[in-house]
């Protein structure tokens, strides 16, 4: 996501941290490369040519290049832009008291609408509402079918509507709000019909399902991959049917990122969630300044603690396994279920990512190998119950017995091995630093085990 950009952007500041003082020429440099970076990533040319100007205009500033650290207020200048750029504030899903809410999904055939919608869905579950999915794209082959098969894989109802129905779009909406109703869904989303350009038809069936359903929101969902194409029918879409904020698809594939640092400025439409992969969760608040972070290689620890505690408490410890893991007595299994809890907050290299410095050249994400993690889970699962809970007892014997049923060497065995071995004393020391009955009670509660104690090499 935005790889190609962030490297460019980070290369820039670089060379600006690396000098003393900063000189009126130095700044210009430095937005030409900033120019070009953005230029190159798909933004917007005008949009591209507003911020530079800002940004230059705030770094020549006498505060500016005659302080200590010219270079770092450079780059918090170019931050606050971007997350202006990207919307400033978070724009985020509200909801009316009328029960059902009506969130209505419009966009291009291709952009991942009816994928986001169960997405949605799944993720408004989460937070306490009883959504209901209505099948309103009754043009697009299979469309229902896959609305449907992605319900009951979420365990979401989806309304069809009935036979005579079928063909009529507006009556599924209609006829789907009223079932929401009956069966006392608080929360609604239609999915509607799609085509693979901006034409009439489409415009006029949208218009006519948002009369009949009067929706609180309106949610546009564009191919973030396809960069300012998504901007242009973005900006078709504001103008021929008014909508509340766009849903970024497939961002997590965006090497260069024009279409989510463009489409706000140039529709005036905020993005409210951006997807950030296949699996249902991957639905996520879009927070600017957190995006604006990312880019910039400074990471997203708030975004990785709200991961972290989302899995714990998908995994809740009971009081004695969190006081015996803060002593340091933990055993394989509580490795695996680290492992899971790792996999729930989308694996190892999204992990990686929102950590500041590892999404830059430094410190490469690519050379944290997501398979390394899968070798761990089969050589832990290729121990015994005993063996977990005891790892003293596997001797070479048992290394070996290990390392050929789980298809992995005596090699790798014994690093995993040292690994547990050192952080089981680093978990140990943490202990003893604090001490007395502060150190007994550490840990205790239900969110243990969500700190990842160990590393994959």
């Amino acid at each position: 996501m935005f790889d190609n950009l962030a490297d460019r952007l980070q290369s820039v500041f670089a060379g600006l941290k690396s000098k003393g003082r900063l000189s009126e020429s130095d700044v210009d440099a430095a937005m030409r490369q900033i120019r070009l970076a953005l230029l190159e990533a798909d933004v917007n040319f005008q949009v591209v040519k507003d911020f530079t100007a800002r940004v230059r205009e705030s770094a020549i500033g006498a505060d500016v290049l005659n302080s200590l650290t010219p270079g770092q207020q450079v780059i918090k200048i170019v931050l606050d832009e971007l997350t202006r750029l990207l919307g400033g504030a978070p724009s985020k899903l509200v909801l009316s008291n009328r029960i059902p809410n009506v969130i209505m999904l419009v966009g291009l055939q291709g952009s991942g609408k009816t994928t986001a919608a169960a997405k949605l869905a799944f993720l408004l579950r989460k937070k306490g509402k009883k959504p209901l999915l209505v099948a309103a794209d009754v043009h697009r082959p299979a469309a229902v079918d896959q609305l449907e098969a992605l319900g009951r894989e979420l365990q979401i109802p989806v309304w069809r509507g009935s036979a005579s129905d079928a063909a009529d779009a507006v009556a599924v909406a209609r006829t789907g709000v009223r079932a929401a109703i009956d069966d006392m869904r608080d929360v609604v989303i239609v999915d509607t019909a799609g085509r693979l350009h901006v034409d009439e038809d489409m415009m006029a069936e949208a218009a006519a399902i948002k009369a009949a359903v009067k929706p609180d929101q309106i949610l546009m969902v564009v191919d973030a991959m396809t960069g300012q194409d998504a901007v242009n029918v973005a900006s078709a879409f504001a103008e021929k049917l008014d909508f509340d904020g766009l849903i970024m698809s497939k961002l997590d594939g965006d090497a260069r990122g024009g279409a989510a640092l463009s489409v706000r400025e140039v529709t005036g439409k905020p993005i409210k969630f951006a997807s950030m992969g296949e699996k249902p969760s991957s639905l996520e608040e879009f927070y600017p300044d957190r995006m604006a972070k990312r880019i910039l290689g400074m990471g997203d620890v708030v975004s990785l603690i709200e991961r972290a505690s989302e899995a714990a408490l998908e995994d809740e410890l009971s009081d004695e396994d969190a006081a015996r893991m803060a002593q340091g007595k933990f055993t394989f299994d509580d490795f695996l279920t680290s492992i899971k809890q790792m996999r729930k907050m989308g694996g190892l290299s999204a992990i990686a990512k929102l950590l500041p410095g590892m999404g830059g050249q430094q410190l490469p994400v690519e050379a944290m190998d997501e398979s390394m993690v899968n070798r761990t889970e089969a050589i832990i699962f290729s121990m015994t119950p005993g063996e977990r809970a005891h790892p003293r007892i596997i001797n070479g014997q048992r290394r070996a017995r290990i390392a050929a049923g789980s298809g992995t060497t005596v090699v790798d065995v014994n690093r995993l091995m040292k690994q547990f071995e050192q952080t089981q004393k680093m978990m140990r020391q943490m202990t003893g630093m604090a001490g007395g009955k502060k150190g007994k009670k550490a840990g205790r509660g239900k969110r243990g085990g969500n700190n990842l104690p160990f590393s994959f090499q």
